[in-house]
């Protein structure tokens, strides 16, 4: 490799870093809906937060509680309100969730730079992990700020490089704040980066890893106010556990699943080539690990490690950092001095076709979850706006590996029609919108999932259960989206209006009851109930 002053390479010029983030939005534009899991759901909220109490939907007050608070998940949320009245709400949402993956890339490869002083040519195998399994699960406000955070880290390091420690901490305080905001894990996570980025630096200073550490806190207190905010928000009528500590089977499942999205043999395939790079800087006589980010990379897989599954009710805390893990891994990687040019453009070169490959097979498979989408989303001009509409999603009790992404869909009947969407998250403190609907355990996640037979350690019931038991004096229509297998009797007293394939929309029709069925079609063989009720989650 060249030093500083030598005309930079391919691989480390502004225009390479451009088209890298032009290159990461590609998978996002032709889908009118970015197909990520959870991302419906949250549309469904961002309708009610910009139409209730307006005047516009009256009913949504009978259904669902609204209330603006401080709490550190509400990235989104917020870019809302400015952009959907001038850019539609659907195109809004587009907008945003495209600039995650962009701003991702940006910061690592800005990362990267501030630490090598030019981009190394290993740093290209972490750009795949722009689209990770958490983004496809469609945590928007933590992959938001998780981009941020890799942005604001980079900054963090080039003014320090620069020696501007006030300049920093003048930014740092109301930018934290901000990260915070969007949502904590990013805060969190620059909080781990800048500690351990100032450790190293401040003992290549002092030589004393007391006074490194003492200094290091002395620099990182301009990230600490947020901690109120979060004192203030957990203080109050605050609901969601916080569990399942060392689960150890399912930690070494997040570290398989990095690059998990639809063809399994190719995204693990793609993950061992990123571990054999990882392996290399330990092996390579070419290739060794930056201190700085080497650090990092430690601190993230402690912190990885301690993280329990559920952090105040919200599921996956500790599989959501694994991709982040990896990043600063990945671009901690730098080549030794007595590496040859032609050595690194090789290396970049097959970086850069392991990215365009992951671009192209994500694309692909965002437009095969696009035609789902449009296929199933069919029905819904069949819903009358306003609506009082349960539904019903198809599930299995394996963890296929690719997802149907359609576990959210409801959202979208609430975001079009304002309809009812018996799949919002409703947890005090956690969310924006808790329902009101008193629908007995029918009113919100994950009573819209329905499968074939009860399934182990899972709260979702089977569809003849939920078909039999769910109140129809509550609802006007049923949408069922490709659900297992069932009685057709189930369907005495539902009037279908659109039909594709398994999936439905039926009218209630109040003058007739629902079909009377023995115990064994409802709980199975020798009596076993396999319905039971829902919780919140």
């Amino acid at each position: 490799m060249q030093g500083n002053g030598a005309t930079p390479h391919w691989w480390q010029t502004r225009w390479f870093v451009f088209a890298m983030a032009v290159l990461a939005a590609v998978p996002l534009m032709w889908p009118e809906i970015p197909p990520l899991v959870d991302l419906p759901g949250h549309m469904g909220r961002y309708r009610v937060q910009q139409t209730i109490g307006t005047g516009a939907a009256p009913w949504l007050t009978d259904w669902y509680n609204f209330h603006w608070s401080l709490m550190g998940n509400l990235g989104v949320d917020l870019l809302i309100v400015p952009l959907q009245p001038l850019l539609g709400l659907e195109l809004a949402v587009k907008l945003i969730v495209m600039a995650i993956p962009v701003l991702t890339a940006v910061g690592l490869l800005w990362i990267a730079r501030e630490v090598h002083g030019r981009i190394p040519a290993t740093a290209l195998f972490a750009l795949p992990l722009v689209y990770s399994y958490p983004f496809h699960f469609g945590f928007v406000n933590f992959a938001l700020s998780m981009a941020l955070a890799l942005n604001a880290f980079a900054l963090w390091l080039r003014l320090g490089r620069l020696g501007k420690l006030k300049l920093r901490g003048v930014i740092f305080v109301p930018l934290a704040a901000l990260i915070w905001l969007t949502h904590t894990f990013g805060w969190g996570t620059l909080g781990v980066l800048a500690a351990s980025a100032e450790l190293i630096r401040e003992h290549d200073r002092r030589r004393n890893w007391f006074a490194a550490l003492f200094h290091a806190g002395l620099h990182c207190l301009v990230l600490a106010p947020p901690a109120l905010l979060m004192l203030l928000w957990r203080s109050g009528h605050v609901s969601g556990q916080t569990a399942d500590w060392f689960n150890w089977r399912l930690k070494m499942q997040w570290v398989t699943m990095v690059l998990r999205d639809r063809w399994q043999l190719y995204d693990i395939a793609s993950l061992a080539v990123l571990y054999l790079v990882l392996f290399k800087g330990v092996r390579d006589p070419n290739i060794q690990y930056s201190r700085n980010l080497g650090l990092s990379a430690l601190f993230l897989l402690a912190v990885y490690l301690l993280l329990p599954r559920i952090v105040f009710g919200s599921a996956y805390a500790d599989m959501r950092l694994v991709p982040y893990l990896f990043g600063i891994a990945l671009i901690a990687l730098r080549p030794k001095p007595g590496m040859s040019i032609r050595h690194a453009a090789t290396v970049a070169a097959i970086g850069l076709a392991i990215f365009v490959g992951r671009i192209g097979a994500t694309t692909a498979s965002y437009w095969l979850y696009d035609r789902d989408y449009d296929r199933e989303l069919a029905g819904l001009p069949h819903v009358p706006v306003g609506a009082r509409l349960i539904t019903f999603i198809g599930e299995t009790c394996h963890n296929e590996w690719t997802m149907t992404r359609l576990q959210h869909l409801p959202g979208i009947a609430l975001e079009r029609r304002l309809a009812y969407a018996n799949d919002q998250w409703s947890m005090v403190g956690a969310q924006l919108l808790t329902t009101r609907y008193p629908a007995r355990g029918f009113s919100h996640d994950p009573s819209q999932i329905v499968t074939d037979v009860q399934c182990p350690r899972e709260w979702w019931r089977p569809v003849a259960g939920a078909l039999h038991r769910f109140p129809r004096d509550k609802f006007d229509y049923v949408w069922m989206i490709r659900p297992p297998k069932y009685d057709r009797r189930l369907e005495q007293g539902l009037i279908p209006l659109w039909r594709n394939g398994t999936s439905a929309v039926f009218r209630i029709d109040h003058r007739q009851r629902a079909a009377t069925l023995m115990p064994t079609d409802l709980y199975g063989p020798a009596g076993r109930r396999i319905d039971r009720p829902t919780r919140e989650s």
